[in-house]
């Protein structure tokens, strides 16, 4: 089964747009999952994780989670890596506590690397952060993401084979993948040849049970500019959730527009019609 997240507390939430508040308003608007946006920083009361998850479960509403932006696993300074690698950690513990199947990371900048030294030093973050699996976060998936920029580790190659190596799952996002080729990535066929890409290097089952993000998106010559709106955008959404309901694609697809539950509203009602 897909379901539809809207990313953090929607727009039309009541007071002062809380977590707690916002669950409730994702199920009064008829959404069953939420992005839990922690892109600043990771929250530490546990307790009142504990309740943002016991609210979610009463909802029927599945959590993921934004881990921070200020995260580089390419690091070459070891009090920087070590922060980043820090930062993933407690978003994944945190996320277990809630109760979130997965976690989004932007995982790295090449610098002045080239793209094999960066994977491997990606590899080993991994690797290290992973360690901590079976005691902090053993029910969470790390959803290393593909990236808009072209300065930014993150290809669909790159993810793929890093996710293959560590047996986790990772956060396809067909617009950044748009944007970081200028404009290629925006069609049935190519969108079939991602899936099937996916497919052959992660499983047959694996589509079952994915970690997606759409919207609209600007972009020139050095990919990713930012987010737009799904109808003030050349993204052929209509044929990207048609393609959904054909592969049989499961899991959350986190909307990212910036009209949040609109856009989120109008993918989720544009699936239902293949359902």
């Amino acid at each position: 089964m897909l379901q539809f997240a809207v990313p953090g507390s929607p727009r039309s939430t009541p007071g002062s747009g809380g977590t707690i508040a916002g669950l409730k308003r994702t199920a009064e608007l008829g959404l069953t999952a939420m992005e839990v946006e922690w892109v600043q920083r990771v929250p530490s009361n546990t307790e009142h994780i504990e309740h943002i998850g016991k609210v979610a479960h009463d909802l029927g509403i599945t959590l993921t989670v934004h881990a921070p932006y200020f995260v580089n696993l390419n690091s070459r300074e070891p009090e920087k890596l070590l922060a980043s690698k820090k930062r993933v950690l407690h978003a994944l513990t945190m996320a277990e506590i809630m109760g979130a199947v997965s976690v989004c990371v932007h995982p790295a900048f090449y610098l002045t690397h080239d793209q094999k030294d960066t994977y491997e030093h990606v590899r080993r973050a991994t690797q290290s952060i992973l360690k901590q699996k079976k005691q902090f976060f053993p029910n969470v998936n790390l959803a290393f993401e593909t990236m808009g920029k072209h300065s930014q580790f993150g290809t669909l190659e790159e993810v793929l084979t890093l996710s293959q190596e560590f047996d986790i799952y990772p956060c396809i996002d067909p617009a950044h993948l748009h944007a970081r080729s200028n404009g290629a990535l925006n069609s049935v066929r190519e969108w079939n040849t991602m899936f099937d890409q996916y497919t052959q290097a992660l499983g047959k089952k694996s589509l079952k049970n994915m970690h997606l993000h759409f919207s609209g998106i600007a972009y020139g010559p050095k990919g990713e500019k930012h987010h737009l709106p799904l109808q003030n955008s050349d993204a052929k959404w209509k044929d990207f959730i048609a393609v959904l309901a054909e592969k049989k694609v499961g899991g959350v697809c986190v909307c990212e527009s910036p009209l949040m539950e609109d856009d989120t509203l109008l993918m989720q009602k544009q699936y239902d019609i293949f359902n």
